[in-house]
């Protein structure tokens, strides 16, 4: 029964179906073509029998037929054999017409009162005479034998001999045979025969589009999956043929391909911040203690060679800071670097919300009121303590703070902070009305190194997202150019 559930064997059957049901629609279609036929031969027969016998009855009768088939009970002439028999002619031994069945060859009488009689010969448009061979010489007598000249095509004539006392007479039974109602029952199986054939071809097509449609499925999956697109699945992995166990095969190959891409881009990442771990330890090492110096160094500067002059000391002044500012800089970058290259081990302890954001928003307050950019806070009633690292968070809620006055630093503005529960979450709301994040590149700035600042590390937003990852928190970011940006960040409550 397996064999059955196949594809082999699903095609198989239908096409045993397809056979078996052409064949018995062709039989069914010629026992009716036989059974027309068989009717037409016995109409044909039956009126071929009443026109010998009336015929026969002419000869043997003064009466003409015209008043023998309106003879009251007669059983030959009726209304069947009426359609069948156009007309029944009489010839006596000296070929001379002397009945017929329509009146139109009917001897008459002359002004002597002689009997005038058509000869066969002066006969026209009469239909071709069947069986003439049998009549032996006699043939030659009919003009309506078979010749090519002979061009009637409706009706059939049988010229039947009858030995009479005066010699051998003929009845000439002329029958209604329509070519073209022939030709049309000819034609029906035929007609019938390429209704089957196209509905076969129909069937066929539709058993290949449906045979073949998982093969192009699997062929456009191949293409997009070699394009790069590894979230295509081919549709039809529950069929219990083979297309179905290959379509089953091939997704799970594309998950696995998935799989394998995602565990590859987790290597990928380790070993990039396992590179950006030891040059951050090198870095710290090679790089922080000469930089301790040239502070120190600074600061000796300042406050042992300053110049008297008070021209000379303000440049100097503003020379030494901007070194110091420098070297702060760089410090910075580098604490970044350990920041993130350092495994995150988190210290959660129940944290109050409105204290932290607090705390970060004192760092950027100077600079914001240079910049004329107005600060609030709102808190929601009933705010839960959160699960979190303090100092973390400080980190998060500092970068967070700073980038949102650096994009409000040209023109002013407004950062709005609000606090709120939210489910099992505490949200914390930070909203700007800065330049705003290009829509390419809001995807790309919780990546590593991603900066679209000359002087930019790429790695505060990072950091705040390992920060939040850590908590088991989410972070969110909406933004449109020239209008601001909001960024959500959801910590899970005590």
């Amino acid at each position: 029964m397996r064999f059955f559930n196949t594809f082999r064997g699903k095609l198989l059957i239908i096409l045993a179906f397809m056979l078996i049901a052409t064949l018995s629609f062709q039989y069914y279609l010629n026992l009716g073509t036989q059974e027309e036929n068989n009717q037409i031969l016995e109409a044909q027969s039956k009126a071929l029998a009443a026109g010998i016998t009336l015929g026969f009855n002419s000869i043997t009768s003064s009466e003409y037929l015209q008043d023998l088939v309106k003879r009251e009970g007669q059983p030959f002439y009726d209304e069947k054999t009426t359609e069948r028999i156009r007309d029944i002619i009489i010839i006596n031994n000296n070929w001379d017409v002397t009945d017929n069945l329509t009146g139109e060859y009917l001897p008459s009488t002359g002004s002597d009162g002689e009997i005038k009689y058509l000869k066969l010969s002066e006969l026209q448009n009469l239909p071709p005479l069947m069986e003439g061979k049998r009549l032996g010489e006699d043939l030659e007598k009919f003009p309506n034998r078979k010749t090519a000249a002979n061009k009637e095509t409706n009706g059939e004539a049988y010229a039947i001999p009858i030995t009479t006392s005066q010699g051998r007479w003929y009845a000439m039974v002329i029958l209604e045979n329509d070519k073209k109602a022939a030709a049309s029952r000819a034609a029906r199986p035929l007609i019938y025969t390429l209704g089957i054939l196209l509905v076969s071809t129909l069937i066929t097509f539709w058993l290949v589009w449906r045979f073949t449609r998982p093969i192009a499925n699997l062929s456009y999956a191949a293409r997009q999956i070699a394009n790069g697109d590894l979230c295509v699945r081919v549709e039809g992995a529950n069929r219990s043929d083979e297309m179905g166990e290959l379509a089953s095969q091939f997704n799970r190959m594309t998950d696995e391909l998935a799989k394998n891409r995602e565990l590859e881009a987790k290597f990928q990442e380790a070993e990039k911040s396992a590179v950006v771990g030891r040059l951050a330890s090198a870095i710290a090492h090679e790089i922080r203690n000469p930089l301790n110096y040239i502070n120190l160094s600074l600061d000796h500067l300042r406050n042992k060679f300053k110049p008297e002059d008070e021209t000379k000391r303000e440049t100097f002044e503003k020379l030494t800071a901007q070194l110091k500012a420098e070297v702060g800089r760089i410090n910075n970058q580098i604490t970044d670097f350990l920041n993130y290259s350092r495994p995150a081990k988190a210290d959660l302890q129940p944290t109050d919300a409105r204290k932290v954001v607090e705390d970060s928003l004192r760092i950027v307050e100077a600079q914001a009121a240079e910049c004329d950019i107005k600060i609030s806070l709102i808190e929601e009633e009933n705010v839960p303590k959160m699960l979190a690292d303090a100092e973390f968070l400080r980190s998060v809620f500092n970068n967070l703070f700073i980038n949102a006055v650096h994009s409000m630093e040209a023109k002013g503005g407004h950062l709005n902070v609000k606090i709120s529960p939210d489910g099992q979450f505490v949200k914390i709301e930070i909203r700007d009305t800065g330049n705003g994040i290009p829509p390419e590149n809001l995807e790309k700035i919780f990546e590593p190194y991603f900066s679209t600042k000359e002087t930019g590390t790429g790695l505060g937003l990072a950091i705040v997202q390992k920060i939040i990852d850590v908590h088991n928190g989410e972070i969110s970011v909406e933004s449109e150019l020239n209008e601001g940006t909001v960024f959500v960040v959801k910590l899970p409550k005590v």
